[in-house]
């Protein structure tokens, strides 16, 4: 089984006159803005304001990965984000307003103030929960894709997970059954370089993350993870495989984790260089200057889509700030589910 690696060509995307091509551009800039403007307001503020509390863990820099990837999903398919994945959250309809007042501890929450911040799902919505032992949730997406295979829906699984988990049995333990029976499920790697203080050279001797995947019989693809374009086109070549009954794909998704582990974490430990090189290559500003080169959009229409990405921040942390706080008489209650 090859491993197939990053080509710049095939991130070319269609023609510049392509209204579909120029509308997805558009979603994507969209998502991806909204998410780190999302996160700057979780991080920067409200969590040095006091309004939050525990551990803060944001994306900045890799929001092409949840975006380009999520906007593949069907409404039968079940993801499982990462801590680094806020934008699939967004994709699959969660109200920004929610997700502010799950960080803040509201009873509007999507657990209702029963939860730490990033520990929230809506099965509703296809959206299980993180599993802060990040690998344990691989074999939890092979049992999800088991499931959607006995209901003989069409759905897949979106396993999420950063480069680090990739060294833990779990890891490998879910993949094994995965690959074993075929499940469908796409494997999302965000390799950024770093497992918290590790780097990727500490932790594992093989190059890539995707060398794993052959071991496995398993298609693996090496992507740049800041191109959006390059992450969605690679996505679609692994949901179409899983959808046909192939079983598994991995994406390793290759990127830089622009902040430290957490909020609290100053990142001392990286070389100030490497923040340097990899903000040259920011998804956003990628993105934007696709745009502008193919024809898709101008400056303004690009502007003033973070002015609505502003706005709609501001509405949603103004109406979160404003949620009660859950009744502490109550919180015994409604903790698993159907109660």
């Amino acid at each position: 089984m090859s491993i197939t690696p990053a080509c710049p060509s095939e991130s070319e995307p269609a023609p510049a006159n392509s209204a579909a091509q120029a509308e997805l551009a558009r979603r994507m800039l969209y998502f991806m803005a909204l998410m780190r403007e999302t996160e700057d307001r979780i991080e920067r503020k409200l969590y040095r304001q006091g309004k939050i509390l525990g551990g803060v863990y944001v994306g900045r820099g890799q929001e092409a990965i949840p975006v380009g990837s999520a906007l593949h999903s069907l409404p039968e398919d079940v993801l499982l984000p990462s801590h680094r994945d806020m934008a699939v959250f967004f994709i699959r309809g969660i109200p920004l307003g929610r997700i502010f007042a799950q960080y803040m501890g509201r009873v509007d929450g999507l657990t209702r103030g029963r939860d730490g911040n990033m520990h929230m799902g809506d099965m509703s919505a296809g959206l299980v929960a993180i599993i802060s032992a990040l690998a344990a949730s691989v074999p939890v997406a092979a049992g999800v894709a088991l499931a959607l295979r006995y209901r003989g829906t069409n759905g897949i699984a979106f396993s999420y997970f950063g480069d680090g988990s990739t060294s833990r049995g779990d890891w490998h333990e879910g993949v094994n059954m995965a690959t074993v029976l075929k499940l469908p499920v796409v494997y999302v790697c965000n390799n950024n370089q770093y497992a918290y203080s590790t780097p990727l050279s500490g932790q594992m001797a093989c190059a890539n993350v995707a060398d794993r995947g052959p071991a496995y019989g398993m298609p693996a693809e090496i992507v740049d993870g800041n191109d959006v374009l390059a992450v969605y086109a690679a996505t679609g070549r692994a949901v179409a495989h899983a959808r046909a009954g192939h079983g598994p794909y991995l994406l390793e998704c290759k990127t830089f984790r622009m902040t430290g582990h957490s909020a609290h974490d100053a990142a001392e430990y990286v070389p100030p260089a490497l923040f340097e090189e990899w903000a040259k290559r920011d998804p956003i500003l990628r993105l934007e200057q696709r745009m502008i080169e193919n024809g898709w959009d101008d400056r303004a229409a690009i502007d003033a889509v973070h002015a609505r990405v502003h706005q709609e921040v501001d509405a949603a942390v103004a109406w979160a700030d404003e949620r009660p706080f859950p009744d502490p008489a109550t919180l015994s209650g409604q903790v698993y589910d159907g109660e």
